[in-house]
């Protein structure tokens, strides 16, 4: 089968692999029709963090196809259309049933990997995966879109909005504008947020954010960024906060926009050597987050979401590849030309 391979920095390509097996009770295998390039993926590709030459993508969002299913499995069946969603919570540890499977305690492989190729083996499969209703030809290609994107971005961009306690009424920062910052003012949006300030420097990402529910952009960054925000506020800060970026500047910048009191909902995978806790102690801030509870938040709001029309998420694939030219869709985001690239498998 054709599967994405990580040569080196600036460089992965589609080669032939061994098709997966079920090695596992409870594993899965799926037949993809779409993946996609997330902004973590770039990190090694950029060469800003160590990965080793000719090793398995680090792609981790999909839907597909099952194939085949282990003995244990009793939820999904083969021919079943699902998301595949990066974390494998089991559903009933302590951390999945609060509703945090991201941190699932039953096993240490809880997330996704190698999922730019025509078929994933996808492991603890039982609660995590979730089923689609009817086929694929049942839906659009914009509706497919928003289905993928609840494989990762739509989840974790609602994940900083839930992990912040964004109420009606709110006044919220999204600081990141990518596909799951976006995807945060969605979310925020959807939980009652009043008022949405999206920070962005890009202009298709602003009329994005503002199609999906911003009520304010603010381009600069810096102290800038935090002398803008408190204009708009009044000077209080914000309600909540949802850091999408995982940068040291965002993630000061996140903590710095927070009114006393506030959460601040960290999702961007963090890049930060250290974080000093001093300031944020004396504003009475919380720092909450991590990965995101995508089966939870699939099963519970986001896939009807999606379904009926509320919420339209897979408009951040700005871009689209056949999965031949994935090395194309690596470049249009390292050069944001690209929100996110939709990664067309079959």
């Amino acid at each position: 089968m054709k599967s994405t391979i990580f040569i080196k920095p600036g460089k992965v390509e589609v080669q032939n692999i061994e098709k997966p097996t079920l090695k596992k009770a409870d594993d899965v295998i799926i037949h993809v029709l779409r993946a996609c390039v997330c902004g973590s993926d770039l990190w090694a590709y950029r060469d800003l963090e160590p990965k080793d030459p000719n090793s398995e993508n680090s792609g981790h969002e999909a839907i597909g196809i099952v194939e085949a299913v282990g003995k244990d499995i009793t939820t999904v069946k083969p021919g079943d259309f699902v998301i595949a969603p990066f974390t494998h919570g089991c559903g009933h540890c302590a951390a999945c049933r609060a509703g945090y499977e991201g941190s699932c305690q039953s096993h240490e492989d809880n997330f996704s990997s190698g999922y730019q190729a025509e078929y994933i083996r996808y492991q603890h499969a039982e609660w995590s995966l979730v089923k689609i209703p009817g086929k694929p030809e049942d839906y659009s290609d914009g509706m497919l879109n928003s289905l993928l994107s609840l494989a990762d971005v739509m989840a974790t961009g609602y994940h900083a909005a839930r992990v912040a306690n964004v109420k009606v009424g709110d006044t919220v920062v999204v600081v990141g504008d990518g596909a799951v910052g976006l995807c945060g003012v969605i979310a925020a949006q959807m939980r009652g947020a009043k008022r949405i300030i999206a920070m962005s420097r890009h202009e298709d990402r602003q009329k994005l954010a503002a199609e999906f529910g911003a009520t304010d952009i603010v381009p600069e960054r810096g102290d800038q960024a935090v002398a803008k925000v408190m204009e708009l506020t009044n000077g209080a800060g914000a309600d909540a906060v949802l850091e999408c970026v995982g940068s040291e500047l965002s993630t000061e910048t996140a903590m710095r926009v927070a009114r006393p009191g506030a959460i601040v909902g960290r999702v961007g995978l963090p890049h930060t050597p250290k974080t000093d806790l001093t300031s944020p102690f004396y504003r009475n801030l919380a720092i909450a987050g991590g990965p995101a509870s995508v089966t939870t938040y699939d099963k519970s709001v986001l896939l009807k979401a999606v379904l009926d029309g509320d919420i339209h998420p897979g408009k951040v694939f700005t871009q689209r590849f056949d999965l031949d030219d994935i090395d194309d869709a690596y470049q249009a985001m390292t050069k944001r030309e690209a929100i996110k690239s939709l990664v067309v498998v079959s």
